[in-house]
């Protein structure tokens, strides 16, 4: 991959010039001190964030919701009108109910799930399919998305001599080779497919070098 031609970009996401299929950079995108290892040139490669929109447009409609709801009740009862019949049962519950009973523990045990599930939500980074790569440019970040790093590696794969097939499977720690081979010997087999797979690692450009599986096997008789 090669960032010499690109300029600090402001907005826009970018896909820089060489950069295998399924890589992405995102400029200026901030990240948590914590999770920012050593790059090359362009700074600091850390994992990208998710803005988690969805969980907060959910909750955020709920809240809003909510809200109008008890506003427009609590604006009826000034305006000399009778309060909603659920607020009157809700009031009457939680004057008359126990803390031990089961519906209030219940209650409370949803609400706990419910904030610890946010919380989870809001200090994980997310997006762990999007792989961070070596910055070579400050204010360029780039990234590879897994299936693009598992569809490269493959591809080297299957041109080894011997080799019939191959399942690749990317974390964000480890490479996974699965291969069947339907000639030469076993160990010759798996030797240069770790080879293959290695150089193949190290031309990805991720920002953190994953570790290397193999396993190679004979095709099952029938």
């Amino acid at each position: 991959m090669s960032d010499q031609d690109a300029q600090p970009p402001d907005t826009r996401r970018l896909t820089a010039p060489g950069t295998p299929q399924g890589a992405t950079a995102d400029p200026g995108q901030p990240t948590p001190a914590g999770d920012r290892p050593a790059a090359a040139d362009g700074g600091r490669a850390g994992r990208f964030w998710s803005a988690r929109r969805v969980p907060a447009v959910i909750l955020g409609l709920v809240l809003l919701g909510a809200s109008g709801l008890m506003l427009y009740d609590v604006a009826a009862v000034r305006a000399d009108r009778p309060a909603m019949a659920w607020r009157k049962e809700l009031a009457d519950q939680l004057a008359t109910r126990h803390l031990d009973n089961p519906w209030v523990l219940g209650v409370a045990s949803a609400a706990i799930l419910i904030g610890l599930w946010l919380l989870v939500l809001a200090l994980t980074p997310g997006l762990r399919e999007l792989l961070p790569m070596r910055r070579t440019a400050h204010g360029i970040r780039p990234g590879l998305d897994r299936s693009a790093a598992e569809l490269v590696l493959r591809d080297r794969a299957v041109q080894v001599s011997g080799v019939q097939s191959v399942r690749m499977k990317v974390t964000r720690r480890k490479a996974k080779a699965r291969a069947v081979s339907h000639f030469r010997e076993l160990d010759e087999v798996r030797g240069d497919l770790d080879a293959a797979l290695g150089d193949g690692l190290r031309q990805l450009g991720l920002a953190h070098r994953l570790g290397l599986s193999v396993g190679v096997r004979r095709p099952k008789k029938r």
